[in-house]
């Protein structure tokens, strides 16, 4: 490969990373398996349960550089339900990470969110919550190069970058609010919507001394739609829709989930699944789920133009989720008519 394929290669690779960073900062194809980091006002709705805890990874790009990776673990748990009346509250937890690029560019946040739910006569749900976050980000600027590096034929390391970097490593706190809303039509059908703006309070983030660049992170704004459909007590169909804008960025993912009843009594259940993000990738996805433990695992297949250079090897993502009751049950006291297999 000659030098100007290289140089041409590591810019698309660069290109692309920061498009994403900026349209969707740690993300999964498995928005739904992360839900406090799609919105705060998610916390805690589980209407059949009283906790659940999860655990993602996702690598992306191995085939063109160094992989990027993102991993966290979330926990959320309904408390206080035997204090409202039709109502209980959220807690939950978030941890996240990412790794990308030769420089070890990596995140590292960690969340804690509420979120209050109220039911509204028998068939619908109005939640709110909001999430206060610590971030870090660190970057190795040694294992960097710069464009004054280039000497003709190679980047030579000995020559000074002359770049103003202030600091390795910059951290903040970020804010998130959400609203969600949630109809329970019958045991057969069921729809959810929710819209939530993250970075409220625009945090600073730059490695740079602030008279060279006081950038602030862009409010992020997401929505997303949902609904679930029983057939006949074999199958689940859950379409979803998610859109995301950040800046002049956007990010729209459409597809379905299909939960199949394999046991009869709901406790087996085979998933499918196949999704669309716009101008960049096809995403199916298949899974398991026994005994309230679900594992999903899905490929995005890339068809953008970075394609021309992974052969359409985008990333690989894995979820577990497991949703849970407590002894004493209290979070069982508000009870939906929420969509689900005869246990």
């Amino acid at each position: 490969m000659d030098s100007a394929r290289k140089i041409y290669i590591g810019l698309l690779i660069c290109f692309a990373a920061v498009t994403s960073l900026q349209a969707q900062d740690l993300h999964f194809s498995q928005y739904f398996n992360t839900p406090m980091l799609v919105n705060p006002a998610n916390t805690g709705f589980n209407p059949d349960y009283d906790y659940r805890v999860g655990g993602n990874y996702r690598n992306q790009w191995a085939s063109v550089g160094n992989p990027y990776k993102t991993m966290s673990a979330w926990g959320d748990a309904k408390i206080f339900a035997d204090r409202f009346e039709n109502g209980w509250m959220g807690v939950g937890l978030s941890l996240m990470k990412d790794v990308a690029g030769s420089g070890n560019l990596s995140a590292t946040t960690a969340v804690g969110s509420i979120a209050y739910h109220q039911m509204i006569g028998y068939n619908s749900l109005l939640s709110g919550g909001f999430s206060l976050g610590y971030v870090n980000k660190r970057v190795d600027v040694s294992k960097l190069t710069f464009d004054n590096q280039w000497n003709g034929r190679f980047f030579d390391v000995s020559i000074p970058p002359n770049e103003a970097f202030a600091n390795s490593s910059v951290s903040y706190l970020d804010l998130q609010i959400g609203l969600n809303y949630a109809y329970f039509a019958s045991d057969n059908l069921y729809f959810n919507a929710g819209v939530s703006i993250m970075h409220v309070n625009k945090p600073r983030e730059s490695f740079f001394d602030p008279s060279v660049s006081d950038a602030s992170v862009k409010r992020r704004i997401t929505g997303f739609a949902n609904a679930s459909l029983k057939i006949e007590d074999l199958w689940i169909i859950n379409p979803n829709l998610y859109v995301s804008k950040m800046g002049t960025a956007w990010e729209t993912v459409i597809g379905f989930n299909a939960n199949r009843n394999l046991s009869g009594d709901g406790t087996s259940q085979m998933i499918f699944g196949l999704y669309y993000r716009n101008a960049d990738a096809i995403i199916p996805m298949i899974g398991y789920e026994v005994n309230d433990l679900k594992i999903i695992l899905n490929y995005d297949a890339t068809i953008s133009t970075l394609s021309n250079l992974n052969g359409t090897r985008g990333a690989y993502e894995l979820s577990v989720v497991k949703s849970g009751v407590f002894s004493n049950s209290l979070g069982r006291s508000v009870r939906c008519p929420t969509v689900k297999f005869g246990y």
